[in-house]
């Protein structure tokens, strides 16, 4: 039997160290999974954006990609992350958890300018889900306010709406020539009239609706109609005359998707959102999106109403923070009287 040469042995050992390499990074590219960190009641719009992305990524790429979800009261959610959840991208609802972990140095400082629209493909706002026939006659931010009247919002502590339910109060008053003092008083009396504080968004139109608690849930937009499209006519949906502009801003976790090689993929997915296809489901799912073509054809989901924004009121998220939601803040001041 002849003996192989060394030169013969060298070679087929290289090539079955290469087909290895090959094997390995066959099995590494099948296997791209990303994690979606994103606020509590986003679930139903993910599970329509998850497929139709991994789909169209599969056609343009031929890669197969996994995307995972984790939901929950938006600050909680960031504070998860911070504390080591490995998110690919967060999904968040409010500007200020992701500038608190690109304090942290997870995400970029200028995380708003690397996607359109100040990073944020959605936006809503806050309005009132009442019971049929409106009982207690709730029809702006003070009716919330009147004794005898339950009010469900999450906690403000933990919740993105929660927060956002608390400045919308309070802008609305200012916005029509009210004080400072005024706008306290209002949102005061709205949080006395809270019987539970629940974590997050989800929950507390469980707590309305399931449990029926309440006489008014205040939440998201697109959260009220999705409720009423699955409960049909057990609700009303109320829009006050003042409300703010709810953005929902998205931005990748440098330090894990550099670790994990999947930064073409992450921005890839956020990308997706702004695409026609991805605004198509935001809209389908009562989000005002920023593609005029796509609001123009959902126009019938929503309804006209005056639109403040965080910046113009509360001067940036950051000071609305600092002066309302941080420890021993103005919410902190207001429930501890309750």
């Amino acid at each position: 039997m002849a003996i192989p040469s060394v030169s013969s042995l060298r070679r087929a050992l290289l090539a079955l160290a290469l087909g290895s390499a090959l094997l390995s990074l066959g099995a590494q590219a099948a296997n791209v999974e990303l994690l979606n960190v994103s606020y509590d009641v986003a679930r139903e719009l993910y599970k329509d954006i998850n497929p139709a992305f991994v789909a169209e990524w599969k056609k343009t790429t031929g890669e197969n990609i996994t995307i995972k979800q984790s939901h929950g009261g938006s600050s909680k959610q960031a504070r998860a992350v911070a504390d080591g959840l490995e998110a690919s991208v967060v999904t968040m609802n409010q500007a200020n958890d992701i500038d608190m972990l690109a304090d942290r140095g997870l995400v970029a400082k200028d995380w708003a300018k690397k996607f359109p629209d100040n990073a944020a493909p959605y936006y809503s706002t806050m309005v009132f889900l009442v019971r049929k026939g409106n009982p207690k006659g709730i029809h702006d931010w003070a009716d919330l306010a009147k004794p005898g009247v339950k009010v469900v919002i999450p906690n403000p502590k933990t919740a993105g709406n929660g927060r956002y339910t608390y400045l919308a109060a309070w802008g609305s008053v200012l916005k029509k020539g009210g004080t400072e003092a005024q706008a306290r008083d209002l949102v005061g009396k709205i949080f006395k009239n809270v019987p539970v504080l629940d974590a997050g968004g989800r929950a507390a139109t469980t707590t309305f609706t399931q449990r029926q608690i309440g006489d008014a849930l205040v939440t998201f937009e697109n959260e009220v109609n999705l409720v009423r499209a699955e409960f049909g006519n057990d609700f009303e949906v109320v829009y006050p005359a003042i409300s703010v502009l709810a953005e929902s801003p998205v931005a990748v976790v440098d330090k894990v998707v550099d670790r994990k090689g999947v930064r073409k993929q992450a921005t890839a997915y956020l990308n997706f959102l702004y695409s026609e296809t991805g605004q198509e489901i935001g809209a389908k799912h009562y989000l005002r999106v920023r593609n005029p073509k796509v609001m123009k054809q959902f126009a019938a989901n929503y309804k006209p109403v005056q639109l403040f924004t965080v910046d113009e009121v509360f001067g940036g998220w950051r000071a609305a923070q600092k002066r309302h939601f941080d420890d021993g803040g103005e919410f902190d001041k207001i429930y501890q009287s309750k």
